[in-house]
C-alpha cells in the first residue's frame, strides 16, 4: 500500500521519457528528431536550422546545380567533411577520371579559442613528462581523441584549410568516378554492398552518407538515358531507407527535360537549389543588405516529412549564401537594404527574418 502512495499516478496518454531515453542510446553524429526519427547534420548550422534540425535517416537530397557556378559544392564538401568528422561511412560519386582528389579539397573543422588554449596546455603538461621524441605522436593522439570527445552535432568548417589527415583513417571511404560506369545498376550495387557491410561492421546506427555529385553530367555515358537514371533514383531511395543512410544528389536542370527535372524533384524528399549572384547588379545592390558579401542564393523548395502528414512552413525559403569572414559559409534571410545600410544576421542566430531590432506595427 506504501509503494502503491508513492507511485505518481500517470494517464493513458502521459509518455514515459524516462524509459525512451534509456532505450535509444545517443549516438555521436546523430540526434533525436520530431516523430521518432533520427537526424544528421548536413555540416552547415544555418541550413540544420532551417530544415528543423537537420537531414532525416533514410531521406533523399536533391540539389539542383546552377550552370554558371559551382556553388553545390559548397554543400557537398560540408556533407562530406561532417561524415568524416564523425567516422560515418562515405561514399562519393563524380563524373571526374578520379575522384578521390576531390577529397583534398573537403574544409576543415574550424577550432575555437578555447579548444586552442586546452591544446596548448595539455601539451606543456605533457611535455614535462614525456621526452621530447615521444611529443609528436602522442600529441597527434591527444588532439584526435579531443575532438572525438568533444562530439559536436554539426561542425563549423574553415574553407581554406584542408581537412587534416587522420580523418581520412576511417576504412569506410569509397569513392566512385561515374564516368567510367557503363550504367548505373553497378554503381547502384556497390552502394547497396558498401552501405549492407558498414552496419554490419559497426552493428548499430552510423547514419551512412552517399554523396553524388552532377548526375545528369555529358561526360558519362547514360547522360542520355533519362529513364534509365530516374529508375536509378527509385532504387537509391529504397536503398537509403532501408539502410538508415542519407544521400545527397546534385544535378544540373538545364540538362535534361523539363519533363525529367520534374520527376527527379518529385522523388527527392528534400529539395534545395543553389543560384549565383552577378558581380555588378546594382539595382538587386539597391535592395539587398549585404549585396557584396554575398556569393550566392539558397532555396528551400521541400522539407522532409517523416511519420507525419503536417508539412513543414518555413518563414522564409531563399536564402544569401556568404562566406563569413572568408572561411566559414553561412545562410541568411535577405532583408531589404533599410535607410542606416545595417546588415542582415545569421539565420542560426536570430529565428526572425527581420534583421532590424527594433519593433514597429508593420515589422513581421
Amino acid at each position: 500500500m506504501v509503494m502503491a502512495a508513492n507511485k505518481p499516478r500517470s494517464g493513458s496518454f502521459s509518455r514515459n521519457f524516462g524509459a525512451a531515453s534509456s532505450s535509444v542510446p545517443s549516438i555521436p553524429g546523430l540526434k533525436h528528431g520530431p516523430n521518432g526519427t533520427m537526424l544528421l547534420s548536413s555540416g552547415i548550422p544555418d541550413l540544420d536550422k532551417i530544415l528543423g534540425g537537420g537531414l532525416a535517416l533514410g531521406s533523399l537530397v536533391m540539389v539542383m546545380e546552377d550552370p554558371e557556378a559551382p556553388h553545390h559544392m559548397l554543400l557537398l564538401r560540408n556533407f562530406m567533411s561532417q561524415g568524416l568528422v564523425h567516422h560515418q561511412p562515405l561514399i562519393y560519386a563524380s563524373p571526374a577520371t578520379d575522384p578521390r582528389g576531390f577529397l583534398g579539397t573537403l574544409p576543415n573543422p574550424m577550432v575555437s579559442k578555447d579548444d586552442k588554449s586546452r591544446v596548448h596546455e595539455t601539451e606543456q603538461e605533457k611535455g614535462l613528462r614525456i621526452a621530447w621524441q615521444y611529443k609528436k605522436y602522442i600529441g597527434e593522439h591527444s588532439s584526435e581523441s579531443h575532438r572525438d570527445g568533444k562530439s559536436e552535432y554539426c561542425n563549423d568548417f574553415d574553407l581554406r584549410k584542408p581537412l587534416e589527415r587522420h580523418f581520412f583513417s576511417w576504412k569506410q571511404i569509397d569513392c566512385v568516378s561515374l564516368k567510367e560506369s557503363a550504367d548505373l545498376a553497378a554503381f547502384h550495387e556497390r552502394c547497396s554492398s558498401f552501405l549492407s557491410q558498414a552496419n554490419q561492421n559497426n552493428g548499430n546506427i552510423t547514419g551512412g552518407r552517399i554523396a553524388i555529385q552532377s548526375l545528369c553530367s555529358p561526360q558519362c555515358e547514360y547522360s542520355n538515358r533519362e529513364w534509365e537514371m530516374l529508375s536509378f533514383i527509385r532504387s537509391l531511395k529504397s536503398v537509403v531507407r532501408l539502410s538508415n543512410a542519407v544521400a545527397v544528389v546534385t544535378f544540373s536542370p538545364s540538362l535534361v527535360s523539363t519533363t525529367f527535372s520534374i520527376r527527379l524533384q518529385h522523388l527527392a524528399d528534400t529539395l534545395v537549389s543553389v543560384k549565383a549572384i552577378p558581380d555588378e547588379d546594382k539595382e538587386l545592390a539597391k535592395l539587398l543588405t549585404g549585396y557584396k558579401d554575398m556569393v550566392g542564393l539558397l532555396s528551400v523548395h521541400k522539407v522532409a516529412r517523416f511519420n507525419t502528414q503536417v508539412p513543414t512552413i518555413l518563414e522564409t525559403t531563399t536564402f544569401s549564401m556568404k562566406l563569413q569572414k572568408r572561411r566559414s559559409l553561412v545562410l541568411e534571410c535577405i532583408n531589404q537594404a533599410p535607410v542606416d545600410g545595417a546588415t542582415g544576421s545569421s539565420y542560426a542566430s536570430s529565428g526572425s527574418c527581420s534583421g532590424s531590432s527594433k519593433t514597429g506595427s508593420f515589422d513581421f
